[in-house]
């Protein structure tokens, strides 16, 4: 099974493999940001130190198993969100998850770190496909994912209702099909 590059870069974006030792970093911009990642992000309520040590641990473990690849997203050298590539979406494909800082919304940088794992993607074996999943109320996720060539694929109402307080409960699912030139690459 491969494994994409630690660093990968688009555009303005770089995006560093996260490790146990960034735990200020990131500690620093989640607490920044909770404000701006409470409606969405279930996680930001109860963040503390603590959550995001474990966070970079299980990250370092699910790098190691091959199951997820998560990323601080950097512009300038300054850490400005997270992301990752997933594989919870079954045989043959990836989900891509992200957030940025609340200081660097609406200038365009989301769409290069998804652009950054869509190309990571494509370039692991096995992968026929990638999917952004976002609540229905967040159109800024919706934005990014259709910015990035996505196609809207279904809307699934969540057994469990919504997570997040800005949630409705309805899960909208994008999917980017890798076609038969990826099977030329490899």
């Amino acid at each position: 099974m491969g494994q994409p590059a630690d660093v990968l870069r688009f555009d303005q974006v770089e995006l560093h493999r996260w490790r146990l030792d960034d735990i200020e970093t990131l500690h620093q911009a989640i607490t920044e940001s909770r404000d701006h990642l409470l409606p969405w992000m279930p996680f930001a309520a109860t963040h503390d130190r603590k959550q995001g040590e474990g966070f970079l641990a299980y990250s370092e473990e699910q790098w190691a198993s091959g199951e997820a690849y998560n990323y601080a997203v950097t512009s300038g050298g300054v850490v400005v969100g997270s992301c990752g590539l997933h594989r919870r979406i079954g045989p043959g494909g990836l989900d891509i998850g992200y957030w940025l800082h609340h200081g660097w919304t609406a200038k365009g940088l989301a769409t290069m770190p998804a652009a950054a794992l869509v190309q990571a993607g494509r370039d692991l074996p096995g992968i026929d496909r990638i999917e952004i999943h976002h609540d229905e109320a967040n159109s800024a996720s919706g934005a990014i994912a259709r910015r990035s060539g996505f196609t809207e694929v279904e809307r699934v109402r969540g057994p469990d209702g919504p997570e997040a307080p800005g949630e409705t409960g309805v899960q909208v699912r994008w999917r980017l099909q890798i076609g038969a030139d990826k099977d030329l690459r490899n």
